[in-house]
């Protein structure tokens, strides 16, 4: 299994993942992490400026976590066969194995926008994610 997480700065989960063009990726085998690799996108591969019919380098993840994504961009990849999280741990690496262990947690993508609401930081539309 792969198990991609964005990671813009390549130190922290990174929100808005519709232009994040930076992935840990994370090849996984009977739940034990076997290698963790930087993929870099171009930007026009980032999800914001790629179109959803054509194939995408991230195709090959069964799941992808990220801080924060819209309805659209998780219909997006769920279409895709890949599972999307959004969770609020910061860490890539605990993100992975507590993943793996059934112990992330997990938030609903209005969990996020409530969250973005209430701290006067709202982003919605702006990444596109709700496009099809």
């Amino acid at each position: 299994m792969k198990i991609a997480v964005s990671s813009q700065n390549q130190t922290a989960v990174t929100a808005h993942l519709g232009h994040c063009q930076k992935f840990w990726i994370y090849d996984v085998n009977n739940a034990t992490i076997q290698t963790k690799e930087l993929l870099q996108l171009a930007k026009n591969q980032s999800f914001h400026e790629s179109s959803p019919k054509d194939p995408h380098p991230m195709d090959v993840v069964q799941v992808l976590i990220s801080g924060s994504m819209g309805h659209g961009l998780a219909r997006r990849l769920e279409s895709k066969g890949i599972q999307p999280i959004i969770t609020s741990e910061t860490d890539p690496d605990i993100a992975v194995t507590a993943y793996l262990t059934g112990s992330l947690a997990i938030l609903t993508p209005e969990e996020v926008d409530h969250h973005h609401h209430e701290s006067g930081h709202d982003h919605e539309g702006e990444c596109g994610c709700n496009q099809e």
